[in-house]
């Protein structure tokens, strides 16, 4: 498409249809949407929590600018270092609102080994990226967008039991700020709010992708808290992208032996931080 938050808005868009129609045939879903407004209006949970939605249509719309400029590799390795980083913090002050947790050496080391893991696993193609500190700082304060938002999803499904629901609540109020974006931009520049005259069918797929992962990320983040799955989450990423390259390959890429490296740090990272949990 050529612009950042039209694709933004294309993903969040598609997502918001999807979890529509997974709310209008599930009356758990609708009961537990209503019952995240009752705890508002309670006064059980703050209002300015339910903007989730808004760090995660961010994040996207910052990812589609930051990833022509620096490309893939350098962008996931500083937005998950940006994720770790303020995962430590989140768990730390207690964001969740389920208790807080220390900040000791051995999380710090946790999360710095699975960030190395990260680095190893796309180190043979930093060839193909460009440097651009403004880029790269774009790409932290992303991540760190990530763990935030995880953290107040986490409450939000404290009060909603029904992920699906938060997952809901996400895409509606991440869709509402693109729009509201866009619309912005449109008149004070000659930008066109949309433009679908490019761009593969299956680009809309991405939508429906994301309110599963919110879902799911939202139900288990209460359980372990956002450090503790921001590890297990890039531990599955760098392992299905094993899994991809060597069942599915893309042309003219091989398997490369630094993924494979990073994978095995990556669960080594998981388990210094599983001698953590033990002691507790």
């Amino acid at each position: 498409m050529g612009d950042s938050p039209q694709a933004a808005l294309v993903s969040f868009g598609s997502g918001l249809i999807f979890v529509s129609l997974i709310s209008a045939f599930r009356g758990d879903v609708r009961s537990g949407f209503k019952q995240i407004f009752v705890a508002v209006k309670n006064k059980k949970l703050s209002y300015w929590r339910l903007g989730a939605g808004m760090l995660g249509a961010s994040f996207v719309a910052m990812q589609t600018h930051v990833v022509p400029i620096v490309g893939v590799a350098i962008f996931t390795v500083a937005s998950l270092a940006g994720q770790t980083a303020i995962s430590l913090w989140v768990d730390h002050v207690g964001l969740m609102g389920s208790g807080k947790s220390l900040i000791t050496i051995r999380r710090v080391l946790a999360a710095v080994i699975t960030v190395l893991a990260v680095v190893v696993s796309v180190w043979d193609r930093f060839a193909m990226s460009n440097f651009s500190i403004t880029a790269i700082i774009l790409a932290v304060v992303a991540g760190g967008w990530v763990g935030v938002q995880r953290a107040l999803n986490g409450q939000i499904n404290n009060y909603s039991n029904a992920a699906f629901a938060t997952s809901q609540l996400n895409f509606i109020t991440g869709t509402s700020f693109l729009l509201l974006l866009l619309l912005l931009r449109s008149i004070f520049t000659d930008h066109s709010i949309m433009n679908f005259s490019t761009g593969p069918w299956w680009m809309f797929l991405g939508g429906s992708m994301g309110v599963i992962y919110i879902a799911f990320s939202a139900t288990a983040v209460q359980q372990l808290g956002v450090l503790d799955f921001t590890l297990f989450s890039i531990g599955g990423m760098l392992f299905s992208s094993l899994i991809i390259d060597l069942i599915l390959p893309t042309t003219n890429v091989q398997l490369s032996k630094y993924l494979v490296l990073g994978v095995i740090i990556s669960f080594f990272g998981s388990w210094i931080n599983k001698l953590e949990l033990k002691r507790k």
